[in-house]
């Protein structure tokens, strides 16, 4: 799989392959660089092998060669990790790097999209999972589906922000690697701040409430917009460990916490915009 990339790419392997659900990559150097080669062999993931190009570099990892579903990717080498943050005391610091990066990414753009997945097309297997089972997987459907309704501040999203797709680039910062390439409205990448399920305390709902402040601060949302994207996300994080035949109930404990912070009905402060 990798062979002819190595060979036209005069690439020197670097470390150990690895293998997911939705691509192959190997650590690799090139032009004495670390780089990372992948490719894709699921649908979002060479939509996201566009967007990274289609970004150069800035909020991003830099994509140094392409060719169909294959990509050369700069690597990560910086030794801080957000979730460890998150985990450690710092998880108010690392929802504020996590923001800083998502703003980049939100910027508006100076040239045409590349091929995007419409955020609604993207929710059909919450849609899927209201139809059979109800519950809380109904509550979220009902959420998401008003706010794809009528949404706001349209543009392309990174669709998968979490606290391991950000790095630690060293002197070039903080940035995003692994998009899906979403087209809707930015708040939903917010959301997954609050439903990482490496992150023992997404399920501690002092946490929400702590972050949602913070989180709607940094990124100009109001607190009950971002509040309904997360009941949104997490019954849509549920569908998916359903459909994989995992456990959906730590999000949809996430979706619970928040719909009872949205009934509440009081929050510390609202966003900027």
């Amino acid at each position: 799989m990798f062979d002819r990339f190595i060979t036209a790419w005069t690439l020197v392997p670097d470390g150990v392959q690895i293998v997911t659900p939705s691509s192959h990559l190997l650590p690799v150097r090139w032009q004495g660089q670390p780089a990372m080669l992948k490719v894709a062999t699921v649908a979002e993931e060479k939509r996201g092998g566009l967007l990274m190009a289609w970004w150069g570099g800035e909020g991003t990892a830099k994509v140094y060669a392409r060719d169909g579903d294959a990509i050369l990717l700069e690597r990560a080498e910086g030794k801080h990790s957000l979730l460890a943050m998150a985990m450690n005391g710092e998880d108010d610091a690392a929802s504020r790097i996590i923001c800083n990066t998502v703003r980049s990414l939100h910027r508006p753009p100076t040239k045409p999209y590349p091929e995007l997945l419409r955020l609604d097309i993207w929710f059909r297997a919450l849609e899927a999972a209201s139809a059979a089972q109800g519950g809380l997987f109904s509550t979220s459907n009902t959420v998401a589906q008003a706010l794809l309704a009528e949404p706001q501040e349209v543009g392309v999203l990174h669709g998968d922000i979490h606290h391991s797709n950000i790095l630690d680039f060293e002197d070039r910062g903080w940035l995003a690697i692994d998009p899906k390439g979403l087209l809707g409205e930015r708040g939903y990448d917010y959301a997954n701040l609050f439903c990482n399920p490496d992150l023992p305390a997404a399920k501690d709902p002092a946490r929400l409430r702590r972050q949602l402040p913070i989180v709607a601060l940094e990124s100009g949302l109001e607190p009950e917009r971002l509040l309904r994207w997360i009941i949104a996300y997490a019954g849509l994080s549920a569908a998916w460990f359903l459909e994989d035949g995992g456990d959906p109930a730590p999000a949809l404990r996430v979706a619970q916490i928040a719909a009872a912070e949205l009934s509440n009905g009081t929050w510390p402060v609202s966003g900027k915009a």
